[in-house]
């Protein structure tokens, strides 16, 4: 399988040192491998995913994952050593709203939530998912920021990078919000050259 670096921004430079701060002292730089967003021009529903019920969240970390390491990989899984060797990063500053909101309304009218909720309520079940999906045996971190996404991201990526625990990372940034579902995820490679904090994320999900 040949390997490509292929979207709007694959192979530029994402910055020098955490964050892509451009500090001269950070631990690396970070280039942009391939990236994918949603939606993108004729985008409609995320496709479901077995497994994942109820909320679109899932369902759109595994479309845009995909979306992005099939621009980099082609068909999955992602051939080795690259494979193994690949971090995943999923990032969200709200998380699940759809399936956190079922389950409150379901408890407060004296419900009882379904056994898959339990799963999926655990935001590394959908981003192991994926890991599985693409053979990706680097660390799978979740986080949930209370600053800038992308920086935080970027910063947790270049220190995985840096420590030796993975050769690429892929950040996959969603937020639920009431302008509708929106998702960027970024394939970063060590690169060579600095450039401006964040610039990977042209069109990444707003917080709010």
């Amino acid at each position: 399988m040949t390997t490509t670096t292929t979207g709007p921004t694959a192979g530029r430079p994402v910055g020098d040192g955490p964050g892509g701060r451009g500090t001269g002292a950070g631990p690396g730089r970070l280039r942009v491998l391939a990236e994918a967003c949603w939606p993108e021009p004729g985008d409609t529903t995320p496709p479901t995913v077995p497994g994942f019920v109820h909320s679109t969240f899932p369902p759109l970390v595994v479309a845009v994952a995909d979306r992005c390491l099939t621009r980099r990989h082609g068909d999955a899984p992602a051939p080795p050593p690259v494979g193994t060797r690949t971090a995943v990063l999923l990032v969200s500053a709200s998380g699940d709203r759809a399936s956190a909101a079922h389950v409150h309304d379901t408890v407060a009218a004296g419900g009882r939530p379904g056994p898959l909720f339990f799963f999926q309520s655990v935001p590394n079940s959908v981003a192991g998912h994926v890991a599985a999906r693409w053979g990706l045996g680097g660390p799978v971190v979740c986080l949930s920021p209370t600053g800038d996404p992308r920086a935080d991201a970027t910063a947790e990526a270049d220190l995985l990078l840096h420590d030796g625990d993975a050769d690429e990372a892929l950040l996959v940034l969603i937020e639920q919000t009431a302008d509708g579902d929106h998702a960027v995820a970024v394939l970063l490679g060590q690169g060579e050259t600095e450039c401006v904090p964040g610039d990977f994320a042209d069109g990444s999900p707003p917080t709010t």
